[in-house]
C-alpha cells in the first residue's frame, strides 16, 4: 500500500506535531491550516504559533487550500472532535476513494453520540475510516521524545499499512482492528483526567489520586466491554495507558481544567486560557451513553455535574466518599 504522501488536516499543536512525525518517517506531507494567514506564517517562519520554538520539517509544506491534498494517500483529520464532522464534510470533494483517514481526536460528538470513526464514515463514504489515540503529548512527540500509540482500522491490512508509514524510532504506533476500543479509551480518559485533576487541586493526597485513577480506570473499562471494545485494547496504550499519563500530568490540559476547578475556580474561570478541553464536551455525553446500557460510572458522572454546575466539587467528591461499600469489580 503505497502511503508516501500524507495530509493533515488542522495546523493546531497536534496536526504540527503530527506532521513532523509522517515528515520524519520520510513522507511527504501537506499541512492544512483553515486560516490562508496561518498557512502563509507558517510556510514563512517554519513555525507553529500552537507550537513555539519547534520547526517545521523540510518535508512538510503547509497550505489553507484542501484541493492540494486531493492525490493524498492518507489523511490525518486532527482537529477537534466537535469540528471533525465539519472538516470531513469540507474534504469530501477532494477525497479519493479509498483512501484511510484517521481520526486524530479523542472524543464523541455531543448531540449525535457518534465516535470519530462514525463521521468519517457517514461524512466520507468513499473513505477508509481509522483512528489514532494513545498516551502522547504534542509537544512531547514535537521534541522528537519516545511515544507509542495504538492506531486502528478494520482492515488489518491497512492498520499495519498506516502504522508502518508514520513509524520511526521515536513514534512507534501499534496496529490493531479495535476501532471502537481505540476511540471509548481516548474518550473516556479525558473525562476521568478532570477528576483527577480536582482530586490533586483539592489536595487530597497521592492515595486518593491512585484510588481514582484505579476506580476511573474500572468505569472505563465497563463502558468499554458494553460498546464492544476488547479488553487488551482497554489494558493497552489508548485505554490504561492513556489514562494514567492524563491522570498525572500538567501537560494534559484535562488534568490541568480539573485542578483549577480543585483550586475552587469556577468553570468559566478555569478555561480562561482559551485552550480546548476535550474532557469538557464528552462528559455529559459520556455518561448519557452509560445510562442508556446501565453503565455505572459515578466519577464521571460527578464530573459531568460539577461541568454542568448542577453539584460543586465538595458536594461530588462528598457523594462519591459516601457511596455504598461494595466488592471491587
Amino acid at each position: 500500500m503505497n502511503l508516501d504522501h500524507i495530509a493533515v488536516v488542522g495546523a493546531g499543536a497536534w496536526g504540527t506535531a503530527l506532521a513532523n512525525v509522517a515528515a520524519r518517517a520520510g513522507r511527504r506531507v501537506t499541512l492544512w491550516a483553515r486560516d490562508p494567514a496561518t498557512a502563509t506564517a507558517m510556510a514563512v517562519s517554519r513555525e507553529s504559533r500552537r507550537l513555539p520554538g519547534f520547526r517545521l520539517d523540510h518535508r512538510v509544506t503547509p497550505t489553507a487550500t484542501l484541493a492540494q491534498m486531493a492525490d493524498a494517500d492518507g489523511v490525518l483529520l486532527a482537529v477537534p472532535a466537535q469540528s471533525l464532522r465539519t472538516a470531513a464534510v469540507a474534504l469530501a470533494p477532494v477525497l479519493r476513494a479509498q483512501t484511510p483517514v484517521v481520526g486524530c481526536a479523542k472524543g464523541i460528538e455531543r448531540g449525535t453520540r457518534k465516535f470519530m470513526s462514525e463521521i468519517i464514515a457517514e461524512c466520507l463514504p468513499q473513505a477508509v475510516p481509522a483512528t489514532l489515540s494513545g498516551p502522547g503529548f504534542a509537544e512531547d512527540v514535537a521534541r522528537g521524545l519516545p511515544t507509542a500509540v495504538t492506531l486502528a482500522a478494520a482492515d488489518e491490512t491497512i492498520a499495519r499499512a498506516l502504522a508502518l508509514a508514520l513509524g520511526a524510532p521515536a513514534f512507534r504506533p501499534y496496529h490493531s482492528t479495535d476501532v471502537r476500543g481505540v476511540e471509548i479509551g481516548g474518550a473516556a480518559k479525558n473525562v476521568l483526567a478532570i477528576a483527577a485533576g480536582i482530586v490533586v487541586g483539592r489536595a487530597l493526597g497521592a492515595s486518593a489520586l491512585a484510588a481514582l485513577t484505579t476506580r476511573g480506570f474500572a468505569e472505563l473499562a465497563r463502558f468499554g466491554r458494553t460498546y464492544g471494545a476488547r479488553s487488551e485494547t482497554l489494558t493497552g496504550l489508548s485505554g490504561l495507558g492513556d489514562l494514567i499519563l492524563s491522570c498525572v500530568s500538567p501537560q494534559s490540559r484535562n488534568y490541568s481544567l480539573g485542578f483549577a476547578l480543585g483550586k475552587g475556580r469556577s468553570v468559566e474561570e478555569a478555561q480562561r486560557d482559551g485552550k480546548l478541553v476535550e474532557g469538557m464536551f464528552t462528559a455529559s455525553v459520556l455518561v448519557e451513553m452509560a445510562n442508556e446500557r446501565g453503565v455505572d460510572m459515578p466519577i464521571a458522572t460527578a464530573v459531568a455535574a460539577i461541568l454542568d454546575k448542577r453539584l460543586d466539587v465538595d458536594a461530588a467528591i462528598d457523594s462519591l466518599l459516601t457511596r455504598p461499600l461494595r466488592a471491587e469489580g
